[in-house]
């Protein structure tokens, strides 16, 4: 067990909260970096002390919960020191630290952990009404990230529109503005480079995929099959920016599709999926497809999605100006799913496609 004389003079969230009578003492927490960016690593140190011996068979928790609503995001829980300190045996007069690593997550709120001791469906009864939440979790430091500015893409405007063919040998390709995916989590550069490229006009919206990819493969042939389980692209659009409503389109190597239309984040799969976007695709392949003998230079695909069947548009034909929100995806299993890697056109900082607040924007330009 790690133990001090005295805790930091100067703590980022000093507290005094005390546990069963004055027993036990939550000085306070350090949190560091103090402002931290998504996806950074934090290292957060709380003290504690024992003034009165201290009780038995408690074990500690720790909340992360919406500030601003009171909703359960997560925990942290897990045995001060590694279980090397369990609560019944601090020695009373010194300081027992407890320092834990999480990451930053993205999340356009502030996150604050609360902290207690739980032993069967009880908790630990806290003395200071003021500083716990009314349900025995101590209010700890809280935690808010410095918002990464989210990124834009100018679609260009399609005087011609591109031949379906998965090729990307049209003209208005050549044009369009081309963008690198990055590592969905931390917005790093990819390991396989993925470019794509979106068009528009009246009546559509034009994506265009370059994939490079040693291996180009598949296992899946049905429409909505869970093709987000393998190799595929994607495209992600919440057109009225409510961060709600919003579509998930797929496209494997296999040219098979993948739609859905969700009511909120993540709502009722099987009901998402009874939406058909009506789009039209087409993958070109170069390499041998579902051969993993030889080495591919890659794949490419196109989608043409009809814009009236999108949902919650906020009016068709979109005029020039207009913005939605969106985000574009590729996952690539390495070596036929032993590495996957998760690549997006505004990293996520966080493993999960459907995150909302960091769609970025897409204007529809001349």
């Amino acid at each position: 067990m790690r133990v001090l004389d005295a805790a930091p003079t100067a703590l980022t969230h000093p507290s005094g909260a005390t546990w069963f009578n004055g027993a036990v003492v939550y000085l306070g927490s350090n949190v560091e970096p103090a402002n931290p960016k998504p996806g950074q690593q934090l290292r957060i140190t709380h003290y504690f002390k024992a003034d009165k011996e201290p009780p038995a068979g408690w074990k500690f928790f720790t909340h992360l919960v919406d500030t601003t609503n009171g909703q359960m995001l997560g925990n942290a829980d897990h045995d001060v020191q590694n279980g090397a300190a369990p609560l019944e045996k601090w020695p009373v007069g010194k300081i027992i630290p407890d320092e834990i690593g999480m990451q930053m997550p993205n999340y356009p709120n502030p996150i604050q952990l609360r902290l207690g001791f739980w032993r069967g469906d009880e908790r630990l009864s806290v003395d200071n009404a003021a500083k716990q939440d009314g349900q025995m979790r101590v209010l700890g430091p809280t935690l808010e990230a410095v918002a990464e500015k989210l990124p834009e893409y100018r679609a260009l405007r399609a005087a011609t529109p591109p031949a379906i063919d998965g090729k990307l040998d049209d003209a208005v390709w050549k044009q369009a503005e081309a963008v690198n995916l990055v590592m969905s989590f931390d917005g790093k550069p990819t390991t396989v480079s993925t470019t794509a490229r979106l068009a528009w006009d009246d009546k559509n919206l034009y994506v265009a995929f370059d994939c490079e990819d040693r291996d180009v493969w598949g296992t899946l042939r049905n429409k909505d099959d869970a093709i987000y389980n393998e190799d595929v692209v994607e495209i992600f659009i919440d057109a009225d920016g409510d961060g709600k409503t919003y579509n998930e389109l797929q496209v494997s190597p296999h040219n098979v599709n993948f739609d859905a239309s969700f009511v909120s984040r993540r709502s009722d799969l099987p009901t998402a999926m009874k939406w058909e976007s009506g789009m039209k695709t087409a993958v070109h392949v170069r390499g041998t497809l579902d051969d993993d003998t030889d080495k591919d230079e890659g794949w490419s695909a196109e989608m043409q999605i009809p814009i009236a069947n999108l949902t919650a548009v906020p009016k068709v034909p979109p005029a020039v100006g207009d913005k939605w929100r969106f985000n574009l995806y590729r996952l690539e299993h390495h070596e036929r799913r032993k590495n996957i890697e998760g690549q997006a056109f505004s990293p996520l900082f966080m493993g999960d496609f459907h995150h909302l607040p960091r769609f970025g924007w897409l204007i529809f330009g001349p």
